[in-house]
C-alpha cells in the first residue's frame, strides 16, 4: 500500500506579531469576504502541487542549498483580482525576493519539478470571495523577511491545514547561512 502524495508549496510564513496588526487593519475596513485567518497569512514562492512524499528529502536539500539575503519587504498596495482574492502586495517588488525565487524556481525546475508557469506576483492574500470594493486604504507593513519555509497543504474536516515542514534562514548582511530548523508551527485556512 502506498501513501498518498502531499500537495507541498514554498513560502514567506508573515510573523505572528505583522500578521495580526494586519488583519486587525484589514477588520477595520469592514470588507465582505472570507477572511484569511492571521495564523494563515503567508507569501507563496512555488507551488508544487501534489508530490510524492519520497521527495521531500530532495527538497530539504536543495531549499537547504540556497543562498539568499534576507530582506525588507513594504507592503504598500491593497488590491482585488477578479476571482475576489483581496491582496497585499508591494509597489515594487525588492530585488532580493526576486532573487530569492528564481534560485529556487531554477533549482526546482532544475531537479525534475514541475511549476506553474504563470509569472511569479508577490502578493499576501487578505480574503477569498471579496466583491468589488471601493475602499480609500493606504497599507503600509514592512515585513522584515529572514527565512522562508515548505509547507504541506492539508485537507481535514476543520479546512485545509498548513503544516510547516521545514525553515531556512536566509542569509544575513555579509552573513553566513544558518542551519535549517524544525517547527510544529502551521497554518490553517478557516
Amino acid at each position: 500500500m502506498s501513501t498518498p502524495p502531499l500537495r507541498l508549496f514554498f513560502a514567506l510564513a508573515c510573523p505572528p506579531e505583522l500578521a495580526r496588526t494586519i488583519t486587525a487593519w484589514r477588520d477595520s475596513l469592514y470588507l465582505d469576504g472570507r477572511p484569511v485567518a492571521a495564523g494563515n497569512l503567508h507569501l507563496t514562492l512555488a507551488f508544487l502541487g501534489s508530490q510524492p512524499r519520497g521527495r521531500i528529502d530532495e527538497l530539504k536539500a536543495l531549499a537547504a542549498s540556497l543562498q539568499a539575503p534576507a530582506f525588507n519587504l513594504p507592503l504598500e498596495s491593497l488590491h482585488r483580482w477578479r476571482n475576489g482574492l483581496l491582496y497585499l502586495a508591494p509597489s515594487q517588488t525588492p530585488a532580493a525576493l526576486l532573487t530569492l525565487t528564481q534560485q529556487l524556481r531554477t533549482d526546482l525546475l532544475n531537479t525534475g519539478f514541475n511549476l506553474e508557469s504563470r509569472p511569479f506576483h508577490p502578493h499576501l492574500t487578505l480574503a477569498r470571495h471579496c466583491p468589488l470594493f471601493t475602499v480609500d486604504a493606504n497599507p503600509s507593513f514592512d515585513w522584515p523577511v529572514s527565512e522562508f519555509a515548505l509547507f504541506a497543504s492539508e485537507n481535514t474536516a476543520r479546512g485545509t491545514h498548513y503544516r510547516l515542514l521545514e525553515r531556512w534562514q536566509l542569509l544575513p548582511s555579509g552573513g553566513a547561512i544558518v542551519s535549517p530548523r524544525n517547527s510544529s508551527t502551521s497554518l490553517q485556512r478557516p
